[in-house]
């Protein structure tokens, strides 16, 4: 089995959380793959980045997931190992990424979201995500 190091980010615009659709129809968070000695935070921001064209900062980590698919190309299992990170945008203004394989995409009400998100780990990371967030901005505005 190949195991690949990810990174990805929730990236939330008040009550919004950003989601692509891939060309499987499925509806996903950006992530990608940790190569060539990059750090973590660094991937997940490059590919919310690229993929959406959306500039983020990041608030938080908040946990990490895996997932298990057979590679047609490479003829073997594969295990992508995902560390999250909470991220917001003031900029809502999407630029999908076609070239990265996605149809569509955009801000989406959080209660949408969780009714468009495709995977079961996806939606317990937005859950987790959007608590989290939204305790950190409440703090945010009282301290400050």
């Amino acid at each position: 089995m190949i195991v690949r190091n990810c990174a990805g980010g929730v990236v939330f615009s008040d009550d919004k959380v950003l989601l692509l659709k891939n060309k499987k129809g499925e509806w996903v968070f950006p992530k990608g793959v940790i190569r060539n000695g990059d750090l973590s935070h660094e991937v997940a921001l490059k590919r919310v980045k690229e993929e959406a064209g959306i500039s983020a900062q990041i608030v938080s980590t908040v946990g990490h997931t895996n997932y298990e698919f057979f590679s047609v190309t490479r003829h073997k299992p594969v295990c992508n190992k995902v560390a999250w990170f909470i991220m917001k945008s003031s900029d809502e203004k999407v630029n999908i990424s076609e070239k990265d394989k996605f149809s569509e995409g955009g801000f989406y009400h959080i209660k949408e979201a969780l009714n468009l998100v495709t995977y079961s780990q996806d939606k317990s990371i937005l859950n987790l995500s959007y608590r989290s967030f939204v305790e950190i901005t409440e703090n945010d505005k009282k301290c400050c």
